[in-house]
């Protein structure tokens, strides 16, 4: 066997950093394949949910499930976890939305580097949150990328991309679901070929670079001068977290779900302003024309169509009143 061969057929002796639901379908994708993965790093347990449990990683759970033993440390500053990994003796490793900066001193650990999955087409998108940018922006297109990581934020030499279009009508969730899949996937091929894929590797381009900032509750609150197909843009994008909103008696109503009128506004429509309620849904003025709203919630109550929501609160909403408590959505 030459050298390449002995590298390509020997199963490689990982860890594996990630968080979110995201990074559980690269771990089990891992798992699937021929390569050990002896360790794996996961965020420290959180409250979350309106009861405030505290709840595991799904990582963290697949994890357990497998009997591979979790390292949950605060950050990767201390000693103490970088001697941890030192004794696991890793040829690489894996971090997919692991939600923690991976120092220098950590990214030197692994005998051939660590590797990272990320949701985009790099380099647009760098940073925490590219699926939902991507649709806020009125992309047609993203994908996934392999790529080294190095000390700068998702600026690490690309191994191997693939893109991915986005449906006219496709939401944040779906889109997660499709580019988690596409990720593990690639994943899998570039660990099983690590050796020619370093070899080939390509520096990320200097033009193009966006950012995806962290998203926040806060601007998911809907501004409705903004024009329509950036309101609807912005409604999938955030579905389902952290889902566009209005306030309603001083609560945030959510609104799940939308479409774009094909009837253009006036230019004596306010914006935030009901045209007309029927069962399609809530017909709202925009900055150039009509957004409907088709799936809403209200405060303390379940998601639901608005034909369903109206038989059980037909005068809530009512043509010439604002949407919720003020046409000042921002």
């Amino acid at each position: 066997l030459t050298t390449h061969q002995r590298f390509t057929l020997k199963p490689l002796r990982l860890a594996f950093a990630g968080t979110p639901d995201f990074a559980a379908a690269s771990l089990q994708a891992v798992l699937d394949s021929d390569h050990q993965v002896v360790a794996v790093l996961t965020q420290p347990d959180r409250a979350a949910g309106r009861g405030k449990k505290v709840q595991q990683s799904p990582v963290k759970v697949l994890a357990e499930s497998h009997q591979i033993p979790v390292l949950q440390p605060e950050n990767l500053k201390g000693e103490d976890i970088r001697q941890q990994l030192r004794d696991l003796n890793l040829d690489a490793l894996v971090v997919v939305a692991y939600g923690l900066i991976i120092p220098q001193a950590v990214l030197d650990i692994p005998r051939l580097g660590c590797f990272n999955v990320h949701g985009s087409l790099l380099p647009r998108w760098r940073g925490a949150a590219p699926i939902q940018r991507a649709i806020t922006v009125g992309d047609t297109e993203t994908g996934n990328t392999i790529m080294q990581m190095e000390a700068g934020l998702d600026t690490g030499p690309m191994l191997l991309s693939e893109s991915l279009p986005i449906g006219d009508s496709e939401t944040g969730g779906e889109l997660h679901d499709r580019l988690a899949a596409q990720g593990a996937r690639l994943l899998v091929t570039v660990l099983n070929d690590l050796e020619h894929y370093l070899a080939n590797a390509t520096a990320q381009p200097d033009d193009g670079v966006t950012y995806a900032h962290k998203l926040s509750k806060a601007e998911a609150r809907l501004d409705f001068r903004l024009p329509t197909r950036a309101l609807y843009n912005r409604i999938r994008a955030f579905n389902p977290f952290p889902v566009s909103w209005v306030p309603l008696n001083g609560q945030p109503m959510r609104i799940w779900k939308a479409s774009e009128s094909p009837q253009p506004g006036q230019d004596s429509d306010e914006p935030g302003h009901i045209l007309n309620v029927d069962d399609s849904g809530i017909h709202v003025a925009t900055g150039d024309g009509t957004l409907i709203l088709e799936e809403l919630q209200l405060p303390g109550k379940r998601r639901m169509a608005v034909a369903d929501l109206l038989r059980g609160n037909p005068d809530l909403f009512k043509a010439g009143e604002p949407l919720g408590d003020s046409i000042d959505n921002v």
